[in-house]
């Protein structure tokens, strides 16, 4: 290594030494108590009075996958995600391509229009969406007794809840993919449109040959992310239901927030994060594989 490598590989440890101090502090800190935690019975006396800690080695996770609350919690997480994931991703993708068309006027005003949801409060989009399900005088079921269908109970009923949820989850969240998207469908040269329909491909194959092979790293990445966001679903259902009713929309993110925040539990939330992070793990790990499978 030459002088002048050695002073930039100096100068670029001084420059990434700040930030990685911060993301040190911050985050791996955190996760490491976290996980010290999770062998312990920390609790609300414990933090009282520390003398009353003790290591209980492998306990927080054995008592969390016997208890049925867990599984039910992680039931309905999978759900949300295997249901409003690809949901998610799809409308996103529909969104991007009528966007991107090269037919629409003022794609500028529609991308942002249709990213205002994911920039605006979780909170003012409960409110409005509560009324939306708000079984009496809802906008649904308003809609619904036009076609002669009875209202429904949208947040109340056990099999309604979590679609629900789901519905309410992709609309606020789709914006931010379908900005992924769109920038992954402007990197495609427009050449290879031209070509295609100089052979006669219509625009089913052109989308089905070229957009979706094009677009295999975008699909990846934002299939990566979203799973990832779904599997830590909190905000929404912890605001329209308290993971009622019966349970129905319980997570696993408010599952750990009831035992650690309201219980006092911390160990054994602590043990359900990391489950959680396996999970996640696990998933991203199928997916990259999965996608290095695929033939070029």
């Amino acid at each position: 290594m030459t002088g002048q490598e050695r002073h930039a590989a100096r100068s670029a440890k001084v420059f990434l030494a700040p930030a990685l101090l911060l993301i040190a502090v911050f985050f791996f800190l955190p996760v490491l108590a976290a996980l010290l935690l999770s062998f312990t019975d920390f609790d609300i006396y414990a933090l009282g009075d520390l003398d009353r800690l003790r290591f209980v080695g492998l306990r927080n996770y054995l008592d969390l996958l016997q208890s049925p609350l867990f599984w039910t919690a992680l039931g309905n997480t999978f759900y949300f995600v295997v249901v409003g994931g690809p949901l998610s991703v799809t409308v996103s993708l529909g969104a991007a391509l009528l966007v991107n068309a090269p037919l629409t006027r003022f794609p500028g005003f529609f991308r942002a229009a249709l990213f205002l949801p994911v920039v605006t409060t979780l909170v003012a989009v409960a409110v409005v969406w509560r009324y939306l399900y708000h079984p009496h005088y809802g906008l649904l079921n308003y809609g619904l007794g036009l076609l002669g269908i009875d209202p429904i109970d949208w947040l109340g009923n056990p099999v309604w809840a979590m679609p629900a949820i789901i519905l309410m989850a992709v609309w606020k969240n789709f914006g931010f993919n379908m900005i992924i998207f769109i920038a992954g469908l402007q990197n495609i040269p427009p050449q290879l449109y031209e070509a295609a329909r100089i052979d006669g491909a219509n625009g089913w194959r052109q989308f089905r040959h070229i957009t979706l092979p094009l677009l295999g790293p975008t699909f990846l990445f934002v299939a990566l992310m979203t799973m990832i966001g779904y599997f830590q679903v909190f905000a929404e259902p912890y605001v329209m239901t308290q993971g009622g009713p019966t349970n129905r929309t319980l997570s696993v993110v408010l599952l750990m927030y009831e035992e650690g925040f309201r219980w006092w539990n911390m160990g054994y939330a602590s043990a359900a994060a990391f489950v959680l992070f396996v999970l996640i793990l696990a998933g991203t790990a199928l997916q990259l594989r999965l996608q290095r499978r695929e033939p070029p």
